[in-house]
């Protein structure tokens, strides 16, 4: 139950610029959304004039509407615009981008992007820079630094979006990186800034977020300030943002808290090293699924792809043992990487569509193979070994010839799938054919061929109602085959990305820590593994590993339960 303290009190009584501080779950989204609320009901918004909400992930902003749904009204909710930085400002460099470039702007996706860049490690910033003014294409580190050129450059866009949005809401403003922050402060020159900060939940350094930024704000546009501390709304009745404040100052030691448990486990070869997990996960399902039938949570939360993928991959299996007792394989979604995904799908609908006119050929699998073997590692770059292998098929599409055995066959593992292709009957069930084309690609033994396949099967576009099964099945009833599928999957993936239609995390989730960004669940459990690459501390930024700990820590409202290795165990633990 939100409570509406003195100090929120104050945040509806106060104008201007505002600063609100607090830690998770202390009331910053809901009191900002009764602060839009109170705007749109006083009357001082005109006619076509909105409140503006943005914030960084979808996850959030998803999040973020069904507060909505329940804080204000569906007739003046149309008063209230809730985007992603992403999506908003490229809706400004759709209309606007011509004053800046000649060329059509178009989008470079990310997991284009990532194959598109994978030669330029130490100069991807200038080939960045390079493909927006020669080709028109925007990447999206571009977004907001294109955006505040925009609004400096032209006067007349810059007040008519101060008039669109006389006020404007910041979300986790803690993790703004500069180009952002020139944005907003072209924002904020004719309109209201609510900025909504925690400033021990800045976990982005890595994208450029500067703890001097919310002391920057101050600077800059003297908002009114409120501190709501270590009030707590999500987790009340529990120690969980407690025990989360205490890991900051190295308090929590030898303390105990309630709903907050450590598991020490003991280190174990192969897949062995996750059972207690796995058990500790079946318990925490049964225990959700008793308290609460009509939908539960749960949050598995590792501080690293590979781990994640480990894990994940223990829970999809079914272990048996020789007591005969067994270990259930658990049904999760994994909150992946989405590069290999996106990339093997362009591959796959190529074959789809080449397949379906009986025109599939190698060169152009090897082409789409080569984008994937750059570009699946996202930000990433791709390793020297993947870069060679690629430039010596690129180099085979040109001239035939090739080196080595198995780059051979790889090769031929390429061409005997092209052929198959060929000959595979199409029904126009486009789950079906997607499948029977994906499995095409298990007999290789070639592991670049072997990782499309693992990759494709992340892929979570194709279920029923679909924007991408509405489109391939639309080109089916329309040709009666597929051609157009490639352009069709590209044209979803970029959707997909903008999209921010509210997602309910039910079940259970298993995702990096940073992933869980912005998001809530009933139950978490956090485990950090017993190898470098795999632990809560990395390259001993012991500080960030205790931010990082606490946005993981506070992601939950009920329970938390933390494993460490037994011989080994965190040291901020």
């Amino acid at each position: 139950m939100f409570e509406l303290s003195d100090e929120k009190q104050k945040v509806l009584d106060t104008k201007g610029n505002l600063l609100v501080m607090g830690g998770p779950g202390s009331g910053k989204t809901t009191i900002a959304l009764l602060k839009a609320k109170q705007i749109i009901e006083s009357g001082a918004l005109q006619k076509e004039q909105r409140v503006l909400f943005l914030s960084f992930a979808r996850s959030t902003i998803s999040r973020v509407e069904q507060h909505a749904n329940i804080v204000l009204t569906k007739p003046i909710s149309s008063n209230l615009e809730i985007n992603t930085y992403h999506s908003f400002t490229w809706t400004i460099l759709k209309s606007h981008g011509y004053l800046l470039c000649s060329e059509r702007l178009r989008l470079l996706p990310p997991h284009e992007a990532s194959a598109r860049l994978a030669d330029y490690d130490q100069d991807k910033k200038q080939e960045i820079n390079r493909l927006f003014e020669e080709e028109g294409l925007v990447h999206f580190d571009l977004f907001a630094h294109m955006c505040a050129r925009l609004l400096t450059k032209s006067k007349s866009l810059s007040t008519i979006i101060s008039e669109t949005y006389p006020t404007i809401i910041l979300d986790e403003f803690q993790d703004t990186n500069t180009d952002e922050w020139v944005f907003i402060t072209q924002l904020g020159k004719k309109s209201d800034l609510i900025v909504l900060a925690d400033a021990e939940q800045r976990i982005y350094d890595f994208r450029g977020a500067d703890p001097a930024r919310i002391g920057q704000f101050i600077e800059t546009f003297f908002p009114t300030i409120f501190d709501f501390g270590t009030e707590n709304n999500r987790s009340n009745g529990t120690d969980i943002t407690q025990f989360g404040n205490d890991l900051l100052t190295g308090k929590n030691k030898h303390q105990k808290y309630k709903n907050v448990q450590c598991e020490y486990y003991p280190i174990l070869k192969g897949n062995a090293q996750f059972y207690l997990l796995k058990i500790a996960v079946i318990k925490a399902c049964k225990r959700l699924k008793c308290e609460n039938k009509n939908g539960w949570s749960l949050a598995l939360l590792l501080p690293s792809n590979s781990l994640m993928i480990a894990v994940s991959d223990c829970l999809a299996r079914t272990q048996k043992f020789r007591n005969g007792r067994m270990l259930p394989s658990i049904h999760h979604e994994v909150a992946i990487e989405t590069a290999g995904p996106s990339i093997s799908a362009v591959l796959i609908a190529r074959l789809i569509e080449h397949g379906s006119t009986k025109q599939c050929n190698l060169k152009q699998l090897l082409i789409d193979l080569c984008e994937h073997i750059r570009g699946r590692r996202g930000d990433k770059p791709p390793s020297k070994n993947d870069l060679a292998l690629s430039a010596a098929l690129i180099e085979y599409t040109k001239t035939e010839k090739i080196h080595g055995s198995k780059r051979q066959k790889i090769i031929d593992e390429c061409n005997a799938i092209v052929n198959r292709c060929n000959n595979l009957e199409f029904t126009g069930d486009v789950a079906s054919d997607w499948i029977s084309v994906r499995e095409l690609l298990s007999d290789a033994s070639s592991d670049c061929i072997k990782q499309v396949k693992i990759d494709a099967a992340y892929l979570r576009l194709l279920h029923k109602g679909s924007v991408l099964n509405s489109s391939l099945s639309e080109i089916w009833r329309r040709y009666h085959n597929y051609i157009g599928a490639a352009e069709a999957v590209k044209d979803a993936l970029t959707q997909e990305h903008f999209a921010t239609s509210i997602k309910t995390w039910t079940g259970v989730n298993v995702m990096t820590i940073h992933k869980a960004k912005g998001k809530e669940f009933d139950e978490v459990i956090i485990y950090e593994g017993s190898f470098l690459g795999q632990r809560f501390i990395y390259k001993e930024k012991i500080d960030q590993a205790r931010l990082n700990l606490r946005v993981a820590v506070t992601r939950a409202k009920r329970n938390v339960i933390i494993f460490t290795p037994k011989d080994n165990s965190c040291s901020l633990l």
